[in-house]
C-alpha cells in the first residue's frame, strides 16, 4: 500500500470519528429533551388529575343541591 490509501484511511477514520461524536452528542441532547418532555407530561396528568377530583366534587355537591330543591318542591 502506499501512503496515499493510508491517507484516504486516516481521513474517513477522522469522518466517522466526527459523525460518531455529533450523533452522541445529538444523542444527550433529545435524552435531554425526551426527560423534560416526560416530566411536562408528569405535571400535566397531574393537573388532570386534579381537575377530574374538583369536577366531581363539584358534581356531588351539585347532585346534593338538586336533591334539596327537588324535596323542597314536592308537595308533602
Amino acid at each position: 500500500m502506499n501512503l496515499g490509501k493510508f491517507g484516504e484511511l486516516e481521513e474517513k477514520i477522522k469522518g466517522i470519528v466526527e459523525d460518531y461524536a455529533l450523533l452522541k452528542k445529538r444523542n444527550r441532547e433529545l435524552e435531554e429533551l425526551l426527560k423534560n418532555k416526560e416530566l411536562e407530561l408528569g405535571e400535566a396528568n397531574n393537573k388532570i388529575r386534579g381537575l377530574n377530583e374538583e369536577r366531581e366534587t363539584i358534581r356531588t355537591k351539585v347532585d346534593l343541591l338538586l336533591e334539596l330543591l327537588q324535596d323542597m318542591s314536592t308537595p308533602r
